[in-house]
């Protein structure tokens, strides 16, 4: 099913991208030159381009997130901005530790620019967004600086925790729905709520609004984790069963192995140490280990076949299934969270609007 794209992400791009711009142009030039790319503003020569950097979502759910509580949007501006920086922080330093070669359909900034310049860009934008929030207006921007740090100390942690699966066949549906929790849950939590917290709204407004963004955050990864096994390449501009690649313990691949039987016995062979045909070969991947580290903790690399019959495996085992229904489970406990608050009717449909078109994309 496909949903229109909220009229919310353009109205909020327009208000944010000036802001957002002039901070990473805040930033020492050749680190900024990664940004722009990363960004999607420049190309690898440094010329401008039209790209917009992304759907914008996090941006949005802050702005909402004030006007839920009769603020205007410009008051949510700084925390707009800070989240987009910190999500951009997240996804340079991912891609290094995924080995990931493409997003948005070109080469990754460690691709481009070498490892460390993707490093200290990511670096340079987790420090801007806490200073684009100490910065801000009146006397809420320090609460709103500690809402995000505690949120991206949750982010980083999820992030540990996803990298500490890839050599584990143990991983319970639980663990896995918890770092997705610290991993995506977190930064959208902090996203949904942190105009509200520059607003000055009391603290059961705010925890209505965190909720809301965490279980749309769940949802919203529970989606994810379908597209990185199923999804087109030519949309998510990522190789075919990319998750599998890396050994991830998705949502859907967590599921599928803690399922019992024959068909999870199946799949555990054939993610665990020795289980693959193919061989090891070198990409970075995990914070730059080397092959034989990689081969020695996880297996060599997966084949082509290897892969189709993972995700086959996967998908017998109910992972598929499971995992688009508890995407939309999740989706309901979000809208639910704004039963909590008074939230303007016209915020409150540009909410459940956006939840449900980013937990619509297709596979």
């Amino acid at each position: 099913m496909s949903v229109q794209t909220p009229v919310v992400l353009d109205r909020v791009r327009l208000l944010t991208m000036p802001a957002l711009r002039a901070a990473v142009d805040r930033l020492e030039p050749s680190i900024a030159r990664v940004a722009a790319y990363h960004l999607g503003w420049v190309d690898v020569e440094g010329n401008a381009m039209a790209g917009n950097g992304g759907k914008a979502v996090r941006p949005a759910l802050a702005v909402l997130s004030a006007e839920a509580v009769a603020a205007g949007a410009e008051v949510a501006l700084p925390g707009a901005v800070a989240v987009e920086l910190v999500h951009n922080f997240s996804l340079l330093h991912d891609d290094l530790m995924d080995g990931d070669e493409e997003r948005r359909h070109r080469p990754t900034s460690w691709k481009v620019f070498g490892p460390a310049m993707a490093i200290l860009a990511g670096d340079a934008l987790l420090a801007l967004a806490e200073d684009v929030l100490l910065e801000a207006p009146g006397e809420t921007g320090p609460r709103a600086a500690r809402h995000l740090t505690e949120a991206t100390d949750r982010l980083i942690t999820g992030q540990a925790e996803d990298l500490s699966f890839e050599g584990r066949l143990d991983v319970s549906v639980a663990e896995c729905m918890a770092m997705v929790g610290n991993k995506t849950g977190a930064l959208l939590a902090c996203s949904a709520s942190i105009g509200a917290v520059l607003a000055g709204a009391p603290a059961e407004s705010v925890e209505a609004l965190s909720g809301y963004g965490y279980h749309l955050g769940l949802a919203f990864q529970a989606v994810d984790d379908l597209l990185g096994i199923w999804g087109q390449p030519e949309v998510t501009g990522k190789p075919a069963w990319s998750d599998l690649r890396q050994r991830k313990k998705s949502v859907p691949v967590a599921y599928a192995l803690s399922s019992g039987g024959r068909v999870a016995e199946r799949l555990a062979g054939l993610l665990g140490p020795g289980g693959a045909r193919g061989t090891a070969e070198g990409f970075p991947g995990q914070s730059g280990r080397p092959a034989d580290a990689r081969a020695a903790e996880g297996g060599p690399r997966l084949s082509e076949e290897d892969l189709a019959l993972a995700a086959k495996l996967v998908q017998e085992a109910g992972g598929r299934d499971w995992t688009m229904a508890e995407a939309q489970r999740q989706l309901g406990l979000a809208l639910r969270r704004l039963d909590r608050v008074a939230v303007p009717a016209a915020a409150r449909d540009e909410l459940v609007d956006l939840a449900r078109f980013v937990t619509s994309r297709e596979l």
